[in-house]
């Protein structure tokens, strides 16, 4: 299933310029139970790549790869284990972008705001186990 943003299917043409990534929420129907999942994502990855033998540089002390920018979110199901794994299985996911955010530090600030306003921890259908790795769910 495709990530959805304002109730439409969205594509990398509607990127915003600027744009580095987006709070999303994930949502999987497991064992009849509704669960769901808050996290971030970036739009691009800066990839190394190698160079081909003809764009070598003679000096060998240079580099011998360059940076390519690729969009990385398309196949991205979430760093959440029961998430990765109901992907696998075939489980019908739905992903859908909250918030598209402009900086690194915007992507951090509105992901923990997210999880704090809807209590990823205190309630039992949220899968997010920590927040920032820093505030974790009581067992």
């Amino acid at each position: 299933m495709s990530w959805t943003y304002q109730h439409k299917e969205f594509t990398e043409d509607m990127i915003p310029e600027g744009a580095i990534g987006f709070i999303y929420q994930m949502d999987v129907i497991l064992d009849g139970q509704c669960k769901s999942y808050i996290g971030k994502k970036n739009f691009f990855a800066d990839v190394k790549t190698k160079l081909s033998k003809k764009a070598l540089p003679t000096d060998k002390r240079k580099k011998a790869y360059k940076r390519v920018r690729k969009t990385v979110y398309q196949n991205y199901y979430s760093s959440n284990e029961t998430l990765k794994a109901a992907h696998k299985a075939g489980v019908q996911i739905k992903r859908t972008i909250l918030k598209i955010c402009y900086s690194k530090t915007e992507l951090s600030y509105q992901e923990v705001k997210h999880q704090f306003m809807c209590e990823v921890l205190e309630k039992d259908f949220w899968l997010n186990a920590n927040i920032l790795g820093r505030f974790y769910k009581q067992k």
